[in-house]
């Protein structure tokens, strides 16, 4: 009783239960996973085919290096590729495309020119990318699928096209629109450049003699002046001291017309003169020690004193004429002995008037120099503030010199990045694999749809079978009647088969093996046509 309990208790997999029922319901699960997989596999040959054409496009690096030519459009691959893209699948160009290879005319007229659009962007399909070791993109998979695998090649030959035309002229404008950009920016800078050249000249002209440039010549010039005008005040004082001189000469002259010599037999006033000779002969000596005989100086002083001793001879021998006639000694000077012009008189009186004349251009020439003098002073007094102001307006014109000059570099690299461009130098799509011509459908993948009717198969008769194993209420194992029994079995009658039951079974086994030969047989052969074929 105890060992009947555990065996109806015993829980694990009962193996010779499961092949009970594959013997029993071989027939109802091989028959469901063949219509399965005919009906599946069937559809991937009664699917209408479609053809992907590809081809493979390398993106490839400027010829001219970095370091010589810096390109001036967007580094950015995937950015201007997705912009690209973009441009190529809008719907004026996919409309240009779909009326030169007249697309979808099987329609007959049932597709608008949007949905034919947006049908060639699905048959498109993305655009993918490869990527290198560093992550950069160096080239893009190109594809467009269609019912004919001519007509796939040729659009996407079109497409390959677009793309490298596309590139060549987005790189194109971008670079010319950047160049036209800091050209403009240039001519900008060089405005601003000539107004701050101009201020400055402006300023210069309107300051000339206070800028700083000009303190050295200006403090040259301010001593130069302050000599000569000392030298001026003291030929001033000299030729002062000369009319007071020359004023006492005729004086003194006029007083010895008449008068008695003295004790000695020389004339009245002789020792003023030899007293102002001496005078001069000390002036002379004086100079020699420091200057050289064809000094201005030293040559005036000489000339004063040949005049001087000219006079003295002059004066000594009227002198001595009027002493030798009595009665010219008590008579006064007639008027043509003033009017002559060798006489003393008249020379003296010649040597004070150009006396007079000399401090008059002396005084005139002070004032000139002092009112020189006074302005270069208040020039040099006005520099400190014109430093400031110029310093001003320079600072703004190195700014705007160091701003034409970066853009005018900026403008001269772009020009050449521009060029490189136009001459197709830069960076480029190129052809590595050109369109294929597909020999086989991309879509439908009848090897796949066949493993696929496989596992729908095998999961339609293991439904079936597993039905029929349910709605069957019969008892074909010894357990399961042992289970039902209210009390344990005692004893066992074994089956006894007739022959025509056994040859009955038989048969049943063969046609079982011979279906599931002929199932597996269909399967594979299907296989190796969707493989080879497909």
């Amino acid at each position: 009783m105890a060992e009947a309990f555990e065996e109806k208790n015993q829980v694990g997999f009962d193996l010779p239960h499961y092949l009970g029922i594959i013997r029993r319901r071989h027939m109802q699960f091989l028959i469901p996973l063949l219509l399965g997989w005919v009906m599946v596999w069937g559809a991937s040959w009664i699917l209408p085919s479609r053809y992907r054409s590809g081809t493979l496009i390398l993106v490839e690096q400027p010829t001219m290096p970095k370091d010589y030519v810096t390109p001036n459009v967007n580094d950015d691959l995937q950015d201007r590729l997705h912009s690209i893209t973009q441009q190529i699948l809008s719907r004026t160009r996919l409309l240009h495309i779909i009326d030169q290879l007249n697309l979808y005319a099987d329609s007959n007229g049932r597709l608008t020119a949007d949905d034919k659009v947006e049908r060639m962007r699905k048959d498109i399909g993305e655009i993918e990318l490869v990527r290198d070791g560093e992550g950069r993109v160096s080239s893009f998979y190109v594809s467009y699928s269609s019912h004919d695998p001519r007509l796939a090649q040729q659009v996407t030959s079109e497409l390959t096209n677009l793309f490298i035309s596309e590139n060549l002229e987005v790189r194109q404008q971008q670079s010319e629109d950047t160049t036209k950009f800091l050209e403009g920016q240039l001519e900008t800078a060089r405005k601003t450049l000539s107004d701050q050249e101009e201020k400055i000249r402006n300023f210069k002209g309107q300051h000339v003699g206070e800028l700083p440039a000009q303190v050295g010549s200006n403090l040259q010039i301010l001593a130069g002046m302050q000599g000569q005008l000392q030298t001026e005040e003291d030929a001033l004082n000299t030729a002062k001291q000369q009319r007071v001189y020359l004023e006492t000469l005729v004086n003194q002259y006029r007083s010895l017309q008449g008068p008695p010599k003295s004790g000695d037999g020389a004339p009245m006033g002789l020792p003023a003169i030899d007293q102002e000779l001496e005078k001069l002969r000390a002036q002379l000596a004086d100079l020699s020690a420091h200057y050289t005989d064809r000094h201005p100086d030293v040559r005036k002083v000489k000339e004063q004193i040949a005049k001087t001793e000219k006079m003295r001879e002059q004066i000594v021998a009227g002198l001595n004429a009027k002493a030798s006639d009595p009665n010219a000694a008590t008579a006064t000077p007639d008027a043509s002995e003033v009017k002559d012009p060798s006489s003393p008189t008249a020379q003296l009186q010649g040597q004070l008037q150009a006396n007079r004349v000399e401090i008059a251009n002396r005084e005139r020439s002070i004032a000139e120099l002092q009112t020189k003098v006074t302005d270069y002073q208040a020039r040099l007094n006005q520099e400190p503030v014109r430093e400031q102001q110029l310093s001003d307006l320079t600072r703004g014109y190195e700014q705007s010199k160091a701003n034409y000059d970066e853009l005018l570099k900026k403008k001269n690299e772009s020009a050449m990045a521009t060029s490189m461009e136009l001459l197709q130098q830069g960076e480029r799509f190129r052809i590595i694999d050109p369109p294929s011509l597909p020999l086989k459908p991309d879509f439908p993948n009848r090897l796949k749809f066949c493993v696929i009717g496989l596992g729908i198969g095998l999961a339609f008769g293991t439904v079936v079978a597993g039905a029929f194993e349910m709605l069957d209420d019969r008892i074909y194992d010894e357990k399961e009647l042992q289970k039902l029994l209210p009390v344990p079995v005692i004893s066992e009658i074994p089956a006894l088969a007739a022959a025509t039951d056994e040859h009955i079974e038989r048969r049943r086994l063969w046609l079982g093996w011979a279906t599931a030969a002929a199932v597996s047989a269909a399967i594979l052969l299907g296989s190796a046509l969707s493989y080879f074929r497909g």
